[in-house]
């Protein structure tokens, strides 16, 4: 599925230093999730399998932070946990700092590894595995 124009239009809202992380995070996503839907969701852009957020990426005041849903359970080096649920993060604050192997691994991952956050509120905040 072809990147989003909300955001495409996200990517070009940024400084050109970080365009450049923004968009090879894009690229990368949209090539190694190619059933997932993506779009801009709470202001960031982020991609879903059957409506499960799956991964994302949002502009910090000093970097661009790439969120993984499911990435604690990733089990993986450069992955920090983030949040009270199984959230984990990388931080970039320069192009050359994403790894294209360690980026598609974790894409990968991220597929096989899910916990269900589309049905967390009708659960009450409890997460369940999905695979």
């Amino acid at each position: 599925m072809p990147i989003h124009k909300d955001i495409l239009a996200y990517n070009a809202a940024q400084s050109a230093d970080d365009q450049l992380i923004c968009a090879t995070l894009a690229r990368a996503i949209d090539q190694h999730l190619k059933d997932a839907e993506c779009k801009i969701w709470h202001r960031h852009p982020v991609w879903f399998l059957d409506g499960n957020p799956i991964v994302g990426y949002s502009k910090l005041k000093d970097c661009v932070r790439l969120l993984f849903w499911s990435g604690q359970s990733f089990d993986e080096p450069g992955l920090e946990p983030e949040g009270s649920f199984k959230a984990a993060e990388a931080r970039y604050t320069s192009e050359d700092q994403i790894k294209a192997k360690d980026l598609k691994r974790w894409l990968k991952k991220a597929i096989d590894s899910q916990w269900d956050y589309k049905n967390i509120v009708k659960r009450k905040g409890k997460l369940e595995r999905l695979t």
